[in-house]
């Protein structure tokens, strides 16, 4: 998420969500930190959605609870933003603005236009701020691809003539700084694809991202030229073909949709299914697939599975199990970018496609965004191969600010961010809990319950202990000693009039908690319980 603000005005770029790692146990999305923006909402005007993807459009709905603003994205963009909003609850009192790459939009003092970019889902758009101060342009994510499957070209000759006015600021997309040459075409995804479902045997099981129409249309291609009905698994992959079949961005044959228990009526070599899933997630359509687990579809020897999507790093292990299953299955399965059928090719360009961007734009000052700081410093040293001065290129971090004036740009202050987690309806900083469950998850729980006495504050029996991912050996031996400090405890607070609950509580959980790292070198999470009764 980024912000651009001049004067009273402020005009938003993106506000897309991040997917947790392993240390941040049950939380569910990260969403970016609005506190500043929520300190200068009344200066907020809109919000500019670049494209579709989850990382650009996750976040809209928890932002828009807090900061109802106007919402301005092309027509696909809109759709798939549209399905999060009735999710949340929330269409109805959004304001939602189509715009496509020959729109103009003023904001303030800010002249808004845009031009069009590729990338591998539909509707991409590059955006230009043309301010007193100067022009800033923001690329969003984009390649250069001259053969593109859905004949959405890029907008060379418009991106050439905003460098020819001049641009005094360029935020430029890092994702494949560091991989040499130009990103492959689509095109050569679909002519592996309609090779590999000429030589399938029995039925086909294609998983790639739901956004990618272009490779969702090749699949479709394919399956008519093989005589296949096609069946969609997985709800987003249902929901994204949905909205691209309505708006006019994909294009199925009549007839050829079929209901996932369809499938099962057909002759194998007659079936193609669509499911979510590429990248491993456990819940997804082809884990569960994988494992032999969804109810309509069952995959036998010799199906063909291709995984048309790379992996997103971090997701590798996941991957592997679910093929490692699908082996066992006897599937024939097709997968890795890197592999000789050539079944993805990447929607970020790579170092040739950056460099041609810096070329066209020729900014006097540089931004490299949206990548890890490695892709980002790769940036910075292609933008100083063709002449951006070293001293005009900002590397920075989140909340870092770069300041305008005089047409002078300067990276001087920062503004507070930090992570929002989301975690089921719960969405904040959430520290503790996560201190908690890290507790939890490494040394275990033990729960000490305690039957109280009201009138004279002593135990009525003895204690109940509970463990929960602790110990199972020598437990007996453990508790029949914590009994007895818990018994000796309460007694010597008792004969000492010192009644408070929460005074038992600390000298309980104090006393056991060393007794056990004493005898087992493990620190649980203790949590006495006292019932009065």
């Amino acid at each position: 998420m980024y912000a651009i603000e001049y004067g009273d005005d402020i005009v938003l770029i993106d506000c897309g969500n991040k997917f947790p790692d392993e240390e941040l146990l049950g939380i569910d999305l990260i969403i970016p930190d609005f506190s500043y923006l929520e300190e200068n909402k009344e200066k907020i005007r809109g919000l500019i959605v670049t494209h579709g993807h989850e990382d650009h459009i996750g976040g809209v709905p928890y932002f828009l609870k807090k900061i109802n603003v106007p919402v301005y994205a092309t027509r696909f963009t809109l759709g798939v933003i549209e399905i999060k909003l009735k999710e949340h609850r929330i269409l109805r009192e959004s304001t939602l603005y189509e715009i496509n790459s020959e729109s103009e939009v003023q904001i303030g003092e800010l002249t808004i236009s845009f031009f069009k970019v590729n990338h591998s889902i539909p509707d991409c758009l590059g955006i230009v701020f043309n301010t007193p101060e100067g022009t800033i342009v923001h690329t969003g994510d984009f390649k250069f691809d001259l053969t593109p499957a859905n004949q959405e070209r890029p907008d060379i000759h418009k991106m050439a003539a905003i460098g020819n006015k001049g641009v005094l600021l360029l935020l430029s997309e890092s994702t494949n700084a560091e991989r040499q040459g130009f990103t492959p075409s689509e095109q050569m995804v679909g002519e592996n694809l309609v090779g590999l479902f000429m030589k399938a045997k029995r039925k086909i099981i294609v998983s790639t991202f739901a956004s990618n129409i272009s490779r969702v249309q090749q699949i479709v291609q394919a399956s008519e030229k093989t005589d296949r009905k096609l069946a969609l698994i997985g709800r987003s992959m249902v929901n994204v073909v949905n909205v691209a079949i309505e708006r006019g961005y994909l294009t199925v044959p009549k007839g050829m949709l079929i209901e996932p228990k369809e499938t099962m009526e057909l002759p194998p070599e007659n079936v193609t299914i669509l499911c979510t899933g590429s990248q491993g997630e456990p819940g997804a359509a082809l884990s569960r697939l994988s494992t032999g687990n969804f109810r309509d579809v069952e995959i036998l020897p010799e199906d063909t599975v291709i995984l048309a999507a790379g992996p997103i790093p971090g997701n590798e292990k996941n991957i592997s199990t679910i093929i490692d299953n699908l082996y066992q299955l006897g599937a024939h399965v097709i997968y890795g970018s890197g592999s000789s059928f050539g079944l993805h090719v990447s929607g970020h360009g790579y170092q040739e496609d950056l460099k041609l961007m810096l070329t066209l734009m020729k900014p006097t000052y540089f931004v490299p965004i949206h990548g890890e700081y490695r892709m980002l410093h790769h940036h910075l040293l292609l933008a100083e191969a063709i002449g951006v001065k070293r001293e005009n290129i900002f590397l920075i971090n989140n909340g870092d600010v770069i300041e305008v004036e005089n047409k002078i740009a300067r990276s001087t202050r920062t503004i507070p961010v930090g992570s929002t987690y989301v975690d089921g309806i719960d969405v904040g900083n959430m520290e503790f809990v996560l201190r908690d469950r890290k507790h939890i998850s490494e040394d275990g729980l033990l729960m000490i319950i305690l039957p109280m006495s009201k009138p004279d504050a002593k135990m009525l029996a003895e204690p109940e202990i509970i463990s929960r991912g602790f110990v199972d050996n020598h437990f007996s031996e453990l508790r029949k000693g914590m009994i007895g400090i818990i018994t000796e405890t309460i007694e010597e607070l008792h004969a000492e009039n010192r009644y408070s609950w929460n005074t038992k509580k600390k000298q309980i959980k104090k006393l056991i908690g060393q007794y056990i790292r004493e005898n087992t070198r493990k620190r649980p999470m203790i949590v006495p319980i006292l019932i009065e009764i």
